[in-house]
């Protein structure tokens, strides 16, 4: 119940559709109780011998039933069409808030969590909730009014038999209870299944090359067919209880119609029950069974809907660690001063990344960070733009504590390049114009040629309007590196992180990546990890970063001549470099 009720507050905005459909639904409720009663007047009138004032009466009775069929037609339209207009508007507010809030969510929630799954959240549980204000919500109004509706007429046509027509209900009540109690479960593991087929069928396809190039076709074939079936058999259970349970609804909804047969022609016989009487009972028998079967064969519906329901609301309803504090500022004229004060974090308790690492990097200079896989690099950079809050010590940008400047302006003054550039399935030019939708073409040409990628893009037979394919597939590594660069240089932030930006080209294009460093150098401070120590020679301080921290601090001449780690980093990849000339 909580969860209808929180459900309900989502759909309130649209409360004039849901209203015209709930009175149209009401309008159609009173045209089904009032059909019944102008036929058994009718028969009522033919039973007892038509005269000329009997055929009148049937005459207005019949234009009385085309009246109320028509406005049957006019009911059921308005009452079906606002009810899936509010439903799928419903629908597509909730698609976009789930996907606004994984948006906004820090990295460290998706850590466990697969692509795929998330995006059956958005897409295949959201939909769940058409079938629960379209249908459910409207249908379980129309049964619960017409079985009021009918009761009452019952009553006043003879209330002993209308007592015995509720003689089944609480075993219908109490099979409902018990079918939700159980079905609802196999719903649940349904929706999980159908998320993990999605989350496997997104990652094959994404790593489609992968699975040609070491012939795992087959292998993956099944590991689908298995997630696939793991699906269907949840499914097939919650199915199997409903297969036994809407027929045992329909089996005790019947013994009520035979309870009535029977007593009905009883009274007809011991206290003289008038024949349109049990005609009338009878054809109203069926609109009083009916939306007690419908109410049983709703739960299904309900059942399903609300273990969508639950997963959707676990995105939404899921904490946002990393926010704006109360009376965050807005940074403004940033330079690009990076200091850190003793900072530590680690993604679990007791395994620390960082341990109390402080350095400082003025505006416009080149900070490199050097040192083993694994030791903490990446993740430093991703607390300057504070994608993860550091456990101990300060961040400052400009003198600004991080945690004192909102989300927004800090993320609009920092551009990255990461190793693995990702290019949006569109063109080069809104690429490159990605974070300055405004930029003119003009603007985007002068970043390209300060990152080096003009002339190839000329090359192209499109030019700036050659799609580059999904991640940029099209274009090749050093391409997509490029087209990275010149995508922060257009943004014209103070503060540019390369987070190995050379790591996969050949030597070639990393001369022409480390010329559009250099061309941006002294204008925005840059803070760059490598492994190539070719491509930081120039930078104006190094740091040697090994379990976490700050282990040498200099520059290239400097380290070099210290002899530790830096200066044995450089003695191997010199000798690699000669070894390959």
């Amino acid at each position: 119940m909580r969860m209808l009720w929180r459900l309900s507050r989502e759909a309130i905005r649209y409360k004039t559709l849901y209203i015209i459909a709930i009175l149209s639904t009401l309008g159609l409720t009173g045209v089904n109780l009032a059909a019944p009663r102008a036929l058994s007047a009718m028969t009522g009138i033919v039973s007892n011998g038509v005269d000329e004032a009997g055929m009148a009466r049937i005459g207005t009775l019949t234009v009385i039933l085309v009246a109320l069929y028509l406005l049957r037609v006019l009911f059921r339209f308005l009452s079906n069409y606002l009810a899936h207009k509010a439903a799928w508007y419903l629908v597509g507010d909730l698609r976009t808030r789930t996907y606004d809030k994984l948006e906004r969510m820090h990295l460290g929630y998706f850590h466990d969590k697969q692509t795929g799954d998330l995006m059956s959240r958005i897409v295949n549980d959201t939909r769940d909730f058409e079938l629960l204000y379209a249908h459910m919500i409207p249908e379980s109004i129309t049964n619960v009014v017409t079985f009021l509706g009918v009761l009452i007429v019952l009553l006043t046509i003879n209330w002993k038999l209308a007592l015995i027509t509720c003689t089944p209900l609480p075993l219908i009540f109490l099979s409902g209870f018990v079918f939700s109690k159980k079905v609802r479960p196999y719903f649940r593991i349904s929706q999980k299944k159908m998320g993990e087929l999605n989350g496997k069928l997104q990652d094959n396809l994404s790593g489609i090359h992968e699975i040609q190039s070491f012939g795992r076709e087959e292998y993956e074939t099944e590991r689908v067919n298995e997630k696939n079936f793991d699906h269907i058999r949840a499914m097939l259970q919650a199915l199997k209880i409903s297969a036994i349970f809407h027929p045992s609804v329909e089996f005790i909804s019947s013994l009520g119609t035979v309870l009535v047969v029977a007593f009905g022609g009883l009274l007809a016989w011991r206290e003289g029950l008038r024949v349109e009487d049990v005609v009338a009972f009878l054809l109203y028998l069926g609109l009083f069974y009916a939306p007690v079967t419908g109410l049983a064969n709703l739960l299904e519906g309900l059942q399903q809907s609300m273990a969508g329901a639950e997963r959707v609301m676990a995105v939404l309803d899921a904490p946002c660690e990393i926010q704006d504090r109360p009376g965050a500022e807005a940074l403004e004229n940033v330079q690009g001063d990076v200091t850190f004060d003793k900072v530590s974090f680690a993604y679990e308790s007791g395994s620390p990344v960082l341990r109390e690492i402080s350095f400082h990097c003025a505006p416009g200079k080149m900070l490199a960070l050097v040192g083993p896989t694994g030791v903490g690099k990446t993740t430093l950079t991703q607390l300057i733009s504070r994608f993860y809050e550091p456990d101990s010590g300060r961040i400052l940008i400009d003198g600004h504590d991080l945690s004192d400047i909102t989300l927004e302006s800090l993320r609009q003054n920092i551009s990255p390049v990461l190793q693995d550039t990702f290019l949006f399935n569109g063109s080069i030019a809104e690429n490159i114009g990605y974070a300055v939708p405004q930029a003119s073409l003009e603007e985007i040409q002068d970043a390209a040629k300060a990152a080096n990628i003009h002339e190839d893009i000329l090359a192209m037979p499109d030019g700036y309007d050659t799609q580059v394919g999904e991640r940029g597939l099209r274009l090749s590594g050093g391409q997509k590196q490029r087209v990275a660069i010149a995508r922060a240089i257009l943004r014209k932030s103070p503060i540019i992180i390369l987070d190995e930006a050379t790591a996969s080209v050949d030597v070639e294009t990393e001369r022409q990546i480390q010329k559009a460093i250099a061309g941006i150098a002294g204008s925005r401070t840059i803070i760059a990890i490598a492994h190539r120590l070719s491509t930081i020679r120039n930078a104006d301080q190094i740091l040697v970063i090994e379990d976490g921290k700050i282990t040498e601090s200099g520059t290239h001449a400097e380290l070099v001549a210290l002899g530790g780690s830096y200066a044995r980093m450089d003695r191997i990849q010199s000798s690699a470099a000669g070894g390959i000339a």
